[in-house]
Parts: C-alpha cells; structure tokens; sequence
C-alpha cells in the first residue's frame, strides 16, 4: 500500500470528524486531533495520526472516557496533584499546564503531578506550551502497567514502560527549544510505524520473546512478545526507573507493574517542574545566557562537511516546514485503520 501525503488541514478536520462521531464534544475532538496532526507535522509519526485508530478502539472499551476534565486532588498552592479521570490526555494535559502555568508565575516555581489520565500524546507538546509563556520546564512520564514494553539494563523481558523526559526553555527572538526523549531505545509508536511500512530498525533496540537481539519489528508483537532495550545501556535504564518513580509512584498513578490497580488500561502519569526565570532573577539576564549558550554550541564546527549542530527541537522545526508544504506522509497501512475507523463510524472519508 503506497505513501501518501495528506494535506494539513484535510487531516486536521477528518480527525476532527472521527473524534466528534466517537462521542466527543467539538472543543475536544478540535483539541485531540490538533495534537495528533501537529505530531506528524514535527516528524514525531509515532505519536501522531497513528494514534487515531488505536484511541477509538480504546474508546470503544472504555480505557479512555470522552469529554472529561483535570480534577483537583490535591491543592497546596506550588504544588498540585490532577486526576484526568481516564480522559483525553490532550485535554488533561493542556489544561493540566495551564493550572502550572498560573502557579509558577504566582510561586515562581510549580510541581503538578496527573494521574490516571489518557494518552498524554506528544510529550513535547507540554515543555513547548510553557516555554511559549516565557516558562522553563522538565517532565518525567510513566505508564502504569498496561504500558510494559521495555526490559531494564541486563534483562530480557518486559518490566518498564517507555517512561519519556522532555524538558523545554524559551529562546529570546525564536523557537523554543525542546527536549522529547523516550528512556528505551525507541518509541513503540515508531516500531509500529516500521511495521506498517515493511521495514527493519537499526540494531540495538530489540529483543525477541526469548531474549534475543532483532531489528524485526514484528518480532516485537509475537507470541512471546519482544522487549525494547533502554537507551544507554545502565543510563536510560535508570532514568526510566526515576520516571516510574516520580511520573508513577509520587502522582498516586502506580509505577508500571502487572499488579497494579490500572494495569489493565492506558494511564499515563506525569510529574512537571515549572520555573519561571523572572523568580530567580533578571528574566533578561536568563534569556541572554541561554542565547549565549545556544550560539556558543552552534559556533563549534561540524564532524561532517557541509553538516548541522542542531540543537533540541530543531530537527522538529525543520520537518514542520517541510511537511506544511508537502502534506503529512502517512503509510499505506496507518491509512486503512484510519479509514476503518471512520467507516465504522458513519465518517466521510476525503479524497487525497
């Protein structure tokens, strides 16, 4: 089945039309496809409009519930604790930021923890959104059981989630720049992309149902199921442990274990730290260093010739501009489960 390259604002109303038809109100299904179409603007496909087809099927059994909001657990002024109800993470999370927001410029810094909520998306997303209102910030992540995909360092099967960091900063005069890493290898979003697409990932990032080095994608969903390897070895082994700690265990939201009480469905939980500059000092003075630093890094020469010193959130940029113009590339096969989806919900689906 051939790439296609779909058009932005095509696939943000198609979106659109899905999520509205699977029971969501407007604001909400304007609010969940937006995020997902701006994903695979960035290049960050596994997190993008993959992600259609599988969020109705959870819908559809109730893991993630239509229309519902950040609830307030727990108020101590800089510090907060959400629970998201098991609703859309795009809703949770944006709203989630806004409370951080108000808090850190009021406290000068802000810790909220969400628990129980859908899938956060694009963890890039949240940094990113701060940073736009002049915020710093840094953000660990875990999904509480159903989400075990990754075998920690010296092991061979299943025991921690993808467990992502993402930390973003304001550039005075331009972009933010954005940190989005997973803590394994790889993201299961972008094996499944490999996947859909018939092809191989690099060494390293793999092993089968018996422990085993692979770079088939479909070895990671056989019977046994494989395991993605943490990134850095003992590194982002434990790193990905800390996410379970702070993102799972601080937020009330369990650290990832087949025996936990939300093991059986998609939570994510998150831990936010947010600064605001100005409490620590000139916000002036903050925005002139971080521009020295980012010329500084800039101004060291490239291995190859010809070649960039990029620095975070700059490839995404790149791609955005790209993809504004050429249209979104979705695989043949992440296609037909989106046409799937819509026909089995009375959607139109576009020509393209």
């Amino acid at each position: 089945m051939p790439m296609r390259r779909v058009p932005q604002h095509v696939m943000q109303a198609f979106a659109e039309d899905i999520f509205r038809a699977a029971g969501s109100e407007p604001s909400e299904a304007r609010l969940v496809a937006a995020h997902l179409v701006e994903a695979s603007l960035l290049g960050h496909d596994s997190h993008g409009v993959i992600r259609i087809s599988k969020y109705i099927e959870w819908v559809r059994v109730g893991k993630v519930v239509p229309n519902q909001h950040a609830h307030l657990v727990t108020d101590r002024g800089a510090l907060a604790v959400i629970d998201g109800n098991h609703g859309y993470g795009q809703v949770i999370g944006k709203e989630a930021m806004e409370l951080a927001a108000e808090r850190a410029l009021a406290h000068g810094m802000a810790s909220i923890a969400i628990r129980n909520s859908g899938h956060l998306g694009r963890i890039g997303a949240w940094p990113e959104m701060l940073a736009r209102l002049g915020l710093a910030s840094v953000h660990f992540v875990n999904t509480s059981g159903f989400g075990i995909l990754v075998a920690p360092h010296g092991g061979k099967d299943r025991r921690l989630s993808a467990n992502p960091i993402a930390a973003g900063v304001p550039v005075s005069g331009g972009a933010p720049l954005v940190l989005d890493i997973a803590t394994s290898a790889i993201a299961e979003g972008k094996i499944q992309v490999a996947r859909n697409k018939r092809e191989q990932l690099p060494p390293g990032m793999l092993l089968d149902g018996h422990g085993r080095p692979t770079t088939d994608p479909e070895a990671f969903y056989a019977d046994p199921p494989g395991a993605i390897l943490p990134f850095g070895g003992h590194k982002g082994s434990g790193l990905s442990f800390f996410c379970e700690v702070l993102a799972g265990s601080l937020s009330g939201g369990f650290a990832s274990n087949p025996q936990s009480a939300t093991a059986g469905r998609l939570v994510n939980n998150m831990l936010s730290l947010v600064f605001d500059p100005s409490a620590f000092g000139s916000a002036d003075a903050f925005a002139k260093d971080v521009t020295r630093l980012v010329g500084w890094i800039k101004s060291t020469p490239p291995i190859e010739p010809g070649g960039k010193v990029l620095l975070p959130g700059e490839t995404e940029e790149q791609t955005r501009s790209d993809r504004r113009v050429k249209g979104l590339p979705i695989d043949g096969e992440t296609w037909r489960k989106i046409k799937v989806s819509a026909a089995s919900l009375g959607v139109a689906i576009p020509k393209v």
